[in-house]
């Protein structure tokens, strides 16, 4: 890895989105994500190189030390954060060819529950995974999710709650979508949810956490 790739990472691991931020402390006034990512693709750092080579290997260690309890959610939005700083440099290249997306993913946080901060979590980390992402939001109905999936035939769709009270909606949604389209892979997460409750209502996969999910896409 080059020293600007690796800068780059660096900033991304401990939450250093730009010069103007203060966190963290020891990294004040320095460079962050957003600089950095923008100097190296002005050096003629390949677009694809910074993704693979700084964002998916930043993010792979956020989210294993936060699997590990080494750091929490605060910190992992604040490299999320970098995370996307370095991204919007890197979008236009997405849609330019130059860089190929693994393919689609949509998320959403089931009927009746409006928490969305482990859906944001996990759809950051999926993004700068190399991943399209379609976020449905909060209160996504089944119907919903079933019209997003016959738009994007070859989605994989990831399904969030909080609440104990919004799991019928999840084994709804499972449900309704497995009935019609059995080979339909669908991830499931958040607080109340565990690979028992997975197993019961037919879904793909379970992750108690956004580096989980990443791994799953990365092995399909």
């Amino acid at each position: 890895m080059t020293e600007i790739l690796k800068k780059i990472a660096l900033c991304i691991e401990q939450g250093k989105t730009d010069t103007e931020s203060p966190f963290p402390p020891q990294m004040k006034g320095e460079k962050g994500a957003d600089e950095w990512t923008k100097c190296a693709l002005e050096e003629g750092v390949k677009a694809s190189d910074i993704l693979e080579h700084a964002l998916i290997p930043a993010m792979g260690v956020v989210g294993e030390r936060f699997r590990n309890k080494e750091i929490f959610v605060p910190q992992v939005l604040m490299s999320a954060r970098a995370m996307n700083m370095a991204l919007a440099h890197l979008k236009p290249y997405f849609f330019s060819g130059d860089i190929k997306r693994k393919g689609t993913v949509v998320i959403g946080t089931v009927a009746g529950d409006l928490h969305d901060i482990g859906k944001n979590l996990v759809g950051m980390m999926i993004s700068g995974a190399g991943w399209d992402l379609i976020d449905l939001g909060v209160d996504v109905k089944s119907d919903r999710f079933m019209e997003t999936l016959n738009q994007h035939p070859h989605a994989i769709l990831a399904l969030s709650a909080l609440l104990t009270t919004t799991m019928a909606a999840m084994e709804q949604t499972v449900k309704k979508i497995k009935a019609i389209n059995p080979l339909q892979k669908i991830m499931i997460g958040g607080a109340p949810v565990s690979q028992a409750f997975c197993d019961q209502i037919g879904a793909d996969f379970y992750s108690n956490g956004p580096q989980g999910a990443v791994e799953y896409l990365t092995a399909i």
